[in-house]
């Protein structure tokens, strides 16, 4: 398997709100869905956790995740303030409980 070239990754984990619609759901699917229509992310994914044997790392204290691949940190910071991403946080934000990101450079 080839490993990435120098990128950086950007994971974040979202906890909705306990008793949220199935509309409010999926409101929420559809808005972080939007974010791949943003040019400066290379590699794109939204999940729910996979159904895995459980261990004693697996952590399912979470509802989604999303997986952005950028070329290097400027497009990242440029994915920040873009306004597709603005206007996911502003509409889907009441859905949320938690929000946890992770941010890497490949070494």
């Amino acid at each position: 398997m080839k490993a990435l070239d120098k990128k950086l990754v950007h994971v974040v984990n979202f906890t909705l709100k306990p008793g949220l619609s199935a509309e409010d759901r999926r409101r929420f699917e559809a808005g972080v869905s939007s974010l791949h229509t943003i040019d400066e992310i290379a590699i794109f994914n939204v999940g729910k956790p996979a159904p895995v044997d459980d261990g004693p790392t697996i952590d399912r204290n979470y509802d989604y995740c999303l997986l952005c691949i950028f070329e290097d940190i400027e497009a990242h910071d440029r994915y920040q303030v873009h306004p597709v991403h603005l206007n996911f946080i502003e509409q889907c934000r009441q859905y949320w409980e938690k929000v946890v990101a992770f941010d890497s450079e490949t070494i």
